[in-house]
């Protein structure tokens, strides 16, 4: 047992095309960096020198994270794109056409609790894990309720809760962005331009109370509702929060 946990863990969520990849583009020392692609070996939009590797049997990502433990002086970080399609891999190559399939589910959710419980909690270095969203109407409440798509028994729960920081992507009209004002969000001229802005978004508002944002107390101030859509400024944060 160990009363350590990953203070640097970050989930990256949001729809296709709102920016998550290239939230990836600031990451310093990318050379030191596992890049675990689960997404039939897709190309980032974006130079970079990440140590990618094609993942094609979910087990790889636990060796993966062994391999980080094992030689901390090679490995500063980890990210795996996307989670979601990580756990479609598991359910095609191990509960589809499975005889036994009360098993093979409880096996999917294992395979998860293990991933976040032991190799992702235990690890050494920032672990970025990105993931799909989806959004469904909730008829009763009048909103839509968006969250990562997960099956099985980990569904009732979320897998969100895994981590204590959980962004969105999102694409934003400058105008909206004006009200907050926030020291962690630079507008470039080409996004005056264009008229919107790529951001993180790190806490609920009025508009999104069916999301399941988070983060600590006092992680973020309202100003800092939108920051940069860029993951090195957001693990910075991140590390001057707790050393605070």
């Amino acid at each position: 047992m160990s009363d350590t946990m990953n203070d640097h863990l970050v989930f990256i969520t949001g729809s296709s095309a709102s920016g998550k990849s290239v939230s990836l583009r600031n990451i310093r020392n990318q050379k030191k960096w596992l890049y675990l692609n689960t997404e039939s070996n897709k190309r980032l939009p974006f130079k970079n020198s990440f140590r990618s590797f094609n993942i094609t049997e979910p087990f790889q990502v636990y060796e993966a994270f062994d391999y980080a433990a094992e030689n901390p002086e090679e490995v500063e970080g980890i990210i795996i794109d996307t989670l979601t399609f990580l756990m479609d891999m598991f359910e095609s190559q191990y509960i589809i056409n499975t005889a036994n399939t009360q098993k093979a589910w409880g096996d999917y959710a294992q395979f998860f609790k293990v991933l976040m419980q032991s190799k992702v909690a235990l690890a050494k270095v920032p672990v970025i894990i990105m993931a799909h969203t989806r959004s469904d109407i909730d008829e009763q409440q009048g909103i839509y309720l968006t969250s990562i798509p997960i099956k099985g028994s980990l569904k009732n729960n979320g897998i969100e809760a895994y981590s204590s920081v959980v962004v969105s992507t999102k694409k934003i009209p400058l105008k909206e962005l004006k009200e907050y004002g926030s020291d962690l969000l630079e507008i470039t001229p080409e996004e005056k331009e264009l008229g919107f802005k790529y951001v993180f978004q790190t806490r609920l508002t009025a508009k999104t109370t069916g999301e399941r944002i988070r983060g600590p107390m006092n992680m973020f101030t309202r100003e800092q509702t939108y920051i940069d859509n860029c993951a090195q400024s957001l693990l910075d944060h991140l590390k001057q929060f707790y050393a605070e």
